[in-house]
Order: structure tokens, then sequence, then C-alpha cells
């Protein structure tokens, strides 16, 4: 038989164990980042002018605003877009 001299020895599998964890952490965080990116889990709400001061006139046209983008992104219909937009204007 050959003698393996010169050899890792306990701190080899020390190291290996702690690269192994190291590179599965690296590959699951990777994962979720690129399943996170591609999913559009982000916000992509930019931060837009201060609404001007009055009497609530610039607090309704930032609901209004808003509506107006549900409805453009599709996320509500002609119907309700006419209703909601509708009730706002009559609390003026």
């Amino acid at each position: 038989m050959m003698w393996y001299d010169g050899g890792w020895g306990w701190g080899g599998w020390f190291v290996m164990t702690v690269f192994m964890v190291l590179f599965w952490a690296v590959l699951i965080v990777g994962l979720v980042a690129l399943v996170r990116y591609l999913t559009g889990t982000r916000h992509h709400q930019q931060a837009g002018p201060p609404p001007p001061p009055g009497e609530g006139g610039g607090q309704d046209r930032r609901a209004e605003n808003l509506l107006a983008e549900r409805f453009a992104r599709g996320e509500i219909d002609e119907d309700e877009y006419k209703g909601r937009l509708a009730v706002l204007r009559e609390h003026r």
C-alpha cells in the first residue's frame, strides 16, 4: 500500500465543509434574487412632487391620478374607473 503523506487531514474536511455551505448559500440567494427579478416583485413607485398646498385640492388630484394609473395598467375596468371617479368628484 502507498502512504499518502502531506494531505490536508482534518483541516481539509473543515475547509471543504465551510466552502460547500458558502457555495450553497450563494446559489440559493442568487436563485431567490433571480426569481424576484423575473417575477417583478420590485417596487416601481417613484417619488412624485409633493401635492400643492390648499384645501385638499392636491389630495383630490393625487387620488384621480392614482385611479387613472390603475385604469391604464388594466387593474380596473372602465365601469369601475368611471364609478370611482364619480365618487371622488362627488366628495370634493
